[in-house]
């Protein structure tokens, strides 16, 4: 009989959780009984995830956090090893869109999105990565995008920062799996979150819901120990959701 990795009691720290696919991650890990670590830069959204989680009966940590700041992250790390002492999974969800040709684009909102799409997962992963190390074991996900595998006009910045964290996200496997530590990496056509649902044209019927990222997201973290899925993981659905 094949056996899985239970997530009961394993510690997963998850990005930009409290909308969206980090949410829906965060709900997905509950039913698995894992303690959640939860974190985002709006509190609001933060406060009211962390209570739907926590009515459920879910130990949940929500810490605000900008995980573009150095300091910022330090002390998100701090207040969840103060908490639980360890992080078995690493979930790096938080991101931003710009929607914006190059020769238009400011620098500022350059800078922005790599801050939050590449800088962000450097910083929580270049983190985890030393206690991961010590405990011999460990699972990051990246959240990525189809972005990250195409080239879409007016998507420079975003798309750029996803293509640069599918290889980050190789990079760091091929580091550290003889600690077995394993890295896979998402990428997930068009979702409808928050961010999403009010775009023109978009038929939602067509799309994926943060719920599809979650399942997959679990089947990767209950895989037996020594199976590696390689290279971005591409899910989207059958019909143009634009059409």
């Amino acid at each position: 009989m094949t056996e899985y990795t239970s997530l009961e009691n394993k510690v997963a720290l998850i990005t930009g959780a409290g909308t969206g696919i980090g949410l829906g991650i965060a709900q997905a890990l509950a039913r698995e009984k894992a303690l959640l670590v939860i974190c985002g830069r709006r509190k609001d959204r933060l406060d009211t995830a962390s209570a739907s989680l926590q009515s459920a009966g879910v130990e949940v940590l929500a810490v605000q956090a900008d995980i573009s700041d150095p300091s910022d992250v330090e002390r998100l790390f701090q207040v969840a090893l103060s908490r639980f002492g360890r992080i078995d999974i690493l979930v790096n969800n938080a991101g931003v869109s710009d929607g914006e040709e190059v020769h238009r684009m400011e620098v500022e909102t350059w800078e922005r999105v790599m801050d939050i799409n590449l800088r962000g997962p450097f910083l929580t992963t270049r983190r985890v990565l030393p206690l991961m190390r010590e405990q011999h074991s460990g699972h990051i996900i990246n959240i990525s995008s189809e972005s990250g595998l195409e080239y879409y006009e007016g998507d420079g910045a975003y798309g750029l920062s996803k293509h640069a964290l599918n290889d980050f996200g190789e990079y760091v496997q091929r580091e550290n799996q003889s600690f077995n530590i394993r890295v896979n990496t998402i990428c997930p056509g068009m979702v409808v979150t928050e961010m999403s649902q009010d775009s023109p044209g978009l038929d939602h019927s067509k799309c994926l819901y943060p719920e599809d990222i979650a399942d997959l997201a679990i089947w990767l973290l209950t895989r037996r120990w020594n199976i590696k899925i390689g290279t971005p993981i591409l899910i989207q659905t059958m019909l143009n959701p634009w059409e």
